[in-house]
């Protein structure tokens, strides 16, 4: 019965857990004011480079309204810019600031030591099983997003 309970409280495990690990670290980051999806944001544009808002919503997996209110946030508050696009002038791309660049390495720093609290007690094999089997999620539920058979109308 123990395996039964696992599979029902899973999803509340995954939610609660993932909703500790964004509170731990707006803790750790309040004094810069930064959220947890700003630092998803600045984490991205950071390492891959300026992106156009209808990525940033794909990549975040929000609403393109959802991600243009972050930004106008972000912007406010000094962590990015929006610029023209180089290649096309009806759009604009996001780009990290000066500030956002500053703050980036003591963020990820506050990133990893909420994640290295969050894994205190656990052994590097079960870090690892941890590891394999949240990926494994992640790809199980892909795949069936993707190749989710079509409801079409039967008639009786």
């Amino acid at each position: 019965m123990l395996m039964d309970y696992q599979i029902d409280f899973l999803g509340l495990l995954l939610h609660d857990a993932s909703r500790a690990v964004r509170r731990r670290f707006e803790q750790l980051t309040a004094e810069h004011g930064l959220s947890t999806p700003q630092w998803r944001l600045l984490r991205h544009i950071l390492r891959e480079g300026p992106c156009n808002q209808s990525n940033l919503a794909d990549i975040l997996d929000v609403e393109p309204i959802s991600v243009s209110r972050l930004i106008d946030r972000m912007e406010q508050s000094g962590w990015v810019r929006r610029e023209p696009h180089p290649e096309d002038r009806r759009a604009r791309i996001i780009v990290p600031t000066d500030k956002a660049r500053t703050v980036a390495p003591e963020a990820r720093a506050k990133a990893e030591s909420v994640y290295a609290e969050a894994l205190v007690g656990l052994t590097n094999d079960q870090r690892r099983a941890l590891h394999v089997a949240l990926l494994a999620i992640a790809e199980n539920l892909s795949k069936s997003e993707h190749s989710a058979p079509r409801e079409t109308e039967t008639t009786p």
